[in-house]
């Protein structure tokens, strides 16, 4: 456990001072570089500049001088000596350097061929002037390679040193154009253009440069540009671009450009030496730092590896035994005690929050109480939450059971006035009436359902799929939207007796689900079927149906019900249906329609169906629990009509009804008389609702 962190440690430590000798000697080379290319060069450049000004006055009168022959030698002297410094420098090269000076030694082999243009006569005086400024160019390239140094503060001012001698070369430039310009008293278009150009690029390095030189640095440049000499250049320099000509006074223009250039090149000696200083000292620092660090960092690496030695063994046997006890806390104790509270088996929370016993230092005992505290809030907890859960349990069941009670007394009390009653206007009202109370019965046994009791009614005989359906269609709100497909839609099957109900309230809350979540005027289609695997119950829709992320949601939760939230009562109705098909093995299911819509599929097991057959009928035989009037054919679909909510006409599977199949309906304001009011919703009844039927053996539970 430990041997990796001495390893990364050492590791580290190698690197680290790796590094940091790395930085020290970068900062010693760049002290190298500057007494033997950085010195050298800087002189070879002053030369250059000074031969290009003597060569542009020689392209103007076309007259070789003395002068541009006594700078070709201080030139030639210079060359070799920056040669000679190359040659010093050696290791202190590094490759980028070195590719830089084999540029500027290949420009500096063409000098003797500019040499050679200028005498034999160049055409224009800008083009001898650019040669030699591509010299000058390949120089600078050189000069910002020359500081190799990693500190940031150093590195920043040699930087800004050296975008002031890049304007440093600008105002050469401008001077070797004027120059040649005061001999001829013109400036052509291109060379004003490039004037400009230098101009420009002067002003824009001189305030590079400022602004990243410290006060020590800044402060003689400041004064400098504050002086006579460059306040007089830059109005001449103004004036030039201005008007395109040279200076009318030659002498005050050589005047100023000779004092400011002077002054500028002793200030850059200057401030260049103040950088290497800096440099030399930094890196003598940093090596002392290399030093101690290094010393002190060995020593504390070997007295980490003989630490770790010693304690390891004794701290790995220690997490041993609290991991150990810690996995069995997590992994076996309190899944088996939560395991025990949902299953509502009591528990002394003394006797299973006993403490994590282990023997350690400090800190693993520390954490060993940690882990029982813990252990004894989550069990606390968990005894809260179950108490909780069977505390709201209760609470469902007697609520639901107060409810039911009443709910059968008013059924009861409007199937006597029912009864009782000759007025078809009462009778429809009473019939309403009965409805809602049949559909608060099912949201009471709601209730019961997510308390987890078990069905309030129960029958001893198999009751068949169609007398389900058609008393799960009874306790809908839109009932009338809905369309039971007998015949070959919905083939004659049982069901066991004790789950009876609770499929009639699986499929009500299917159905009213898929009412509730589509338009008015569309139809809700209910067909059944036989299947390898049991019964297959399919309710469909015609609403906008859902996204395939919402159908996954909802089908993960029929299938795998988990414990009933409180806050999340918007899929009551899910719940529902998740614990009884949970209670008894149904499959249920949600896809897309292929028609729109949503389709809900509820494959009843075959241990649920009974095999008792369905009874055999005749032709003239009734259809048990369904209006007389809709049982002439045996193919047909239940609709709906409009009087009272009661079925008026009969809807052929496959072809319209036949004028014979319907009732006669002379006159739509046409009143029934009671006794055939009483008949139809009698023989309604007592299709729809089965728990009332007399000839049921054990009725509500």
């Amino acid at each position: 456990m430990l041997l990796l962190p001495l390893l990364s440690l050492s590791a580290l430590w190698g690197f680290v001072l790796n590094l940091t000798m790395g930085d020290g000697q970068s900062l010693l080379r760049a002290g190298t570089l500057y007494r033997t290319i950085g010195v050298t060069s800087a002189d070879l450049g002053l030369q250059l500049q000074a031969e290009r000004l003597r060569t542009a006055e020689t392209l103007t009168t076309r007259e070789p001088t003395d002068d541009l022959a006594a700078q070709r030698g201080r030139t030639d002297k210079s060359l070799a000596a920056f040669r000679q410094a190359v040659t010093e420098a050696g290791g202190a090269v590094n490759p980028e350097l070195r590719a830089a000076l084999d540029v500027l030694l290949t420009e500096l082999g063409r000098l003797a061929s500019v040499r050679e243009g200028v005498d034999g006569g160049i055409d224009s005086r800008l083009a001898g002037l650019t040669e030699y400024n591509r010299l000058l160019d390949a120089l600078f390239t050189l000069y910002d390679h020359l500081v190799p140094v990693s500190d940031l503060t150093i590195y920043q001012q040699a930087g800004s040193l050296q975008a002031m001698a890049d304007a440093r070369e600008a105002i050469s430039r401008e001077h070797a154009l004027v120059a040649g310009a005061l001999v001829d008293h013109h400036l052509t278009e291109p060379e004003t253009a490039a004037f400009t150009e230098y101009a420009a690029s002067r002003r824009f390095l001189h305030a590079r440069g400022l602004a990243g030189l410290d006060v020590e640095l800044r402060r003689p440049y400041e004064q400098v540009f504050a002086g006579e000499p460059f306040l007089t250049f830059a109005t001449m320099e103004a004036r030039i671009v201005k008007t395109g000509a040279p200076p009318a006074d030659a002498e005050a223009w050589r005047s100023a450009v000779d004092r400011l250039s002077g002054e500028l090149d002793r200030l850059g000696t200057a401030s260049s030496q103040v950088v290497a200083d800096r440099a030399s000292s930094a890196a003598t620092v940093v090596i002392v730092k290399i030093a101690l660090a290094g010393g002190l960092g060995l020593v504390a690496v070997l007295a980490s590896i003989i630490i770790s030695v010693r304690f390891g063994r004794r701290l790995a046997g220690e997490l041993a035994a609290l991991r150990t006890a810690a996995l069995e806390l997590s992994e076996r104790r309190l899944p088996d005690l939560v395991e025990r509270l949902r299953k509502g088996d009591d528990v002394d929370v003394r006797k299973e929050a006993k403490a994590i016993r282990v023997n350690g230092s400090a800190e693993i005992t520390d954490v060993a109480r940690a882990f029982g505290s813990v252990q004894r809030t989550a069990v606390n907890a968990a005894v809260g939450q179950a108490a909780l859960r069977r505390g709201i349990g209760q609470v469902f069941v007697n609520l639901s059971r107060r409810k039911q009670g009443l709910l059968h007394r008013q059924l009861a009390l409007l199937d006597s006035m029912q009864r009782r009653t000759h007025d078809p206007d009462r009778l429809e009202e009473l019939f309403r009436l009965d409805h809602l109370t049949t559909r608060m019965r099912r949201h009471a046994e709601s209730l019961l359902v997510l308390s987890g009791a078990p069905p309030a009614r129960a029958w001893r005989r198999p009751v068949p799929v169609l007398d389900i359906v058609r008393a799960a269609v009874a306790e809908v709100e839109d009932y009338t939207r809905i369309d039971v497909e007998t015949g070959r839609h919905l083939p004659a099957s049982s069901v066991d007796g004790g789950a009876a109900a609770d499929l009639t309230h699986l499929v009500a809350e299917l159905l009213e689900n898929a009412t509730i979540y589509s338009p008015p005027d569309t139809r809700v289609q209910v067909r059944g079927d036989l299947v390898s695997n049991g019964y297959a119950i399919e309710v469909e829709d015609h609403g906008p149906g859902m996204s395939a992320a919402e159908y996954a949601s909802y089908n993960a939760l029929l299938a795998r019900p988990p414990e009933f939230d409180l806050a999340d009562s918007d899929r009551l109705g899910l719940f529902v249906v998740a614990r009884l098909a949970e209670r008894h093995g149904i499959q249920v299911r949600l896809r897309r329609s292929p028609f729109g819509g949503t389709t809900a599929i509820a494959l009843l097991p075959k241990a649920l169906l009974a095999d008792q057959a369905a009874p055999e009928r005749g032709a003239g035989d009734a259809e048990p629990g369904l209006p007389a009037r809709t049982r002439k054919k045996p193919l047909a679909v239940v609709s709906a009509g409009t009087h009272a909510g009661l079925p008026r006409r009969v809807r052929q599977t496959g072809r319209a009804a036949r004028a014979e199949d319907r009732p006669a309906e002379p006159d739509e304001k046409k009143e029934r008389s009671p006794d055939e009011v009483r008949d139809l919703f009698s023989a309604f009844q007592r299709g729809t609702e089965r728990a009332r039927e007399e000839a049921n053996d054990e009725g509500d539970a």
